[in-house]
């Protein structure tokens, strides 16, 4: 009896050990299941506009965490929330290594040099490399922001002074409250500005 219980314990907690093991991720497979994504994002990540960010180049964790919050309700867009609705944790998993391995370009964009400028001032003063790294280029779950559409910069820390984007724990909060309009104008010219 003794022999039995202590064998059935040992199958459990391999069974439960399996169960919370990460899933091997797939590039491969992320490149076919990015097809549906290419027309906002760019079949490479890359995307042509504003409207929708850059996904190249982000960490493969950042990208398969903001791809589980927008499943899970945790962050809202109307675009996203049909696109993520039956994905599996594979699939997201597959994505995000997809992306991460995808090279970013320069975006079409003329940054203002007195903007620019600021830019660098302000995410100084607010400490964004603490996070962000230097060169704004991101690391395990904060995001590569160099090169970002400006437009999408300032849509985002807007989401964040105005709490309506609260998937960051705070910190962004934290930090977007303290920054003003223009501010936010002139982060964006500078993150954009960078490779």
């Amino acid at each position: 009896m003794f022999f039995c219980d202590l064998s059935m314990k040992r199958t459990l907690v391999l069974g439960l050990l399996f169960a919370f093991l990460p899933v091997h991720a797939d590039s491969e497979a992320g490149k076919r299941k990015a097809e549906v994504c290419a027309a906002c994002h760019g079949a490479d990540g890359n995307s042509a506009t504003g409207e929708f960010p850059v996904l190249a180049g982000q960490t493969a964790r950042y990208l398969y965490l903001q791809l589980k919050d927008f499943k899970e309700g945790r962050r809202k867009d109307p675009s996203m929330e049909p696109m993520v609705e039956k994905l599996s944790r594979e699939d997201m998993l597959d994505l995000a290594e997809y992306f991460a391995a995808r090279k970013p370009r320069p975006v079409a964009f003329k940054a203002d040099a007195a903007r620019v400028a600021r830019g660098k001032k302000k995410a100084e003063e607010v400490l964004c490399t603490m996070c962000h790294l230097g060169g704004m280029s991101g690391q395990n779950e904060i995001p590569r922001v160099a090169g970002q559409h400006p437009e999408y910069v300032i849509k985002q820390l807007k989401a964040f002074k105005a709490r309506t984007r609260t998937n960051d724990a705070g910190s962004m909060t934290s930090v977007a409250r303290t920054i003003s309009e223009q501010d936010i104008e002139d982060l964006a010219h500078y993150i954009s500005s960078l490779d």
